[in-house]
């Protein structure tokens, strides 16, 4: 069996998504996901100039050496696009050898550890009101675990809070206020608790938005609501950091959604200095890489929580659950669903009930894509948003 095709597909079907196709001699094909939130074309530039043309002709088989040429014969290694490219390729070669094998994915890659995948859904909300909403609407769902945002008093523009309607095509500025933040957020899971009861699993995600000893405080303080986990609470270039956050509190923490190699994850994992790894599949170089990244974290009681918001598309999903669903030290799966123009698109294969995906039987991934409907929903320039301090000062954190 040889790769005869290989080609790049973006579309927008409500979000921006970067699919690859792979075509064999024999007919059987792969998909996998490209998409990088606000740098879409990066990756779609790469892969199509400088990666795909070097598969033609080679074996799809060779999974392992082909991870190994792309990632180690370019030379420029790492980062968020090379490992997106690399990701969509590994993805759609499992997707390709499975389907020959006639198998569901996860069977190749140990089989089943557990009946379903859990998940945790997103609820937000400007104040308590309307975020006791969301957690309602997202129970009503079947989610038995709920990530918990909230708006800050005084702030206008709060990143995963709804706002207003953006200026198409340009970058958000958001506001922010650590202060604020730190005095208002333990009074929200104090209510969150009171309204829900003790048993409901609860998250919350910080965006890197703080210093070591701000996350030490903002960890110590939220310990009496019993989280699930305390995401992001740092910068993740720093890892040395969670150290002192470790020093202050017992609070389980979560990272690494923008990290891409195992090499971030060295120390904070040697250290057990984390409690949950957050990379997706799409970004940390596909199937291959983040089955040897949750091996190493095992070693260390570490479990998975891998990323998984809209802009991971129907296909990186698809990895995630397969992958989940083998591995031994799963943890939970992020999931918030998906535009309603999505489903023109992508047919997934999965199913989403009482909180839990499930990947189906059907040999690969099991997802399909409607290449009619790509063309229907055209790439829409969009950027990620940015934060400024009340005086106007650029938050670096």
């Amino acid at each position: 069996m040889k790769i005869v095709d290989a080609s790049v597909l973006v579309c927008g079907p409500g979000r921006n998504y970067v699919t690859v196709r792979i075509e064999t001699d024999e007919g059987v094909s792969g998909l996998g996901d490209a998409t990088l939130n606000g740098r879409e074309l990066s990756v779609a530039a790469y892969l199509s100039e400088h990666v795909l043309p070097t598969l033609i002709g080679s074996d799809p088989h060779r999974i392992e050496d082909t991870w190994q040429q792309l990632y180690r014969g370019a030379y420029w290694r790492r980062g968020p696009v090379t490992m997106a490219a690399i990701a969509a390729v590994d993805v759609a070669l499992w997707d390709i050898k499975a389907k020959v094998a006639g198998l569901p994915l996860y069977q190749l890659l140990g089989g089943a550890s557990r009946d379903r995948v859990r998940t945790y859904g997103h609820a937000a909300g400007r104040d308590l009101p309307e975020l006791f909403d969301s957690v309602r609407a997202r129970r009503a769902e079947g989610y038995q675990a709920i990530r918990i945002q909230s708006g800050i008093p005084g702030l206008q523009r709060v990143y995963s809070i709804a706002q207003s309607a953006n200026t198409p095509g340009m970058p958000v500025v958001e506001d922010w206020d650590t202060a604020a933040y730190l005095r208002h957020i333990p009074g929200v899971f104090e209510a969150v608790r009171n309204e829900f009861g003790p048993e409901l699993p609860l998250l919350h995600d910080v965006h890197h938005r703080l210093t070591p000893q701000q996350s030490a405080r903002l960890a110590k303080s939220l310990e009496p609501y019993d989280l699930f986990w305390l995401e992001d609470c740092t910068p993740a270039e720093d890892q040395s950091a969670l150290r002192l956050v470790r020093q202050h509190s017992t609070i389980p923490l979560a990272i690494g959604e923008v990290f891409n190699t195992v090499f971030d994850y060295q120390t904070l994992i040697t250290e057990r200095l984390i409690d949950f790894v957050r990379s997706p599949v799409t970004h940390f170089g596909g199937v291959t890489a983040v089955k040897k990244l949750l091996d190493f974290a095992a070693l260390y009681q570490i479990r998975s929580g891998l990323h998984g918001p809209a802009d991971i598309s129907p296909v990186g999903m698809a990895a995630a659950v397969h992958l989940g669903l083998a591995i031994h030290n799963f943890g939970i799966q992020e999931y918030s669903g998906y535009p309603a123009q999505a489903a023109e698109v992508f047919h997934p294969g999965y199913t989403f009930t009482d909180g839990h995906l499930r990947p189906g039987e059907a040999p690969g991934l099991g997802v399909t894509l409607d290449e009619q409907a790509v063309a229907a929903h055209p790439y829409r320039r969009d950027y990620l948003p940015y934060n400024r301090l009340l005086d106007g000062t650029l938050h670096d954190w």
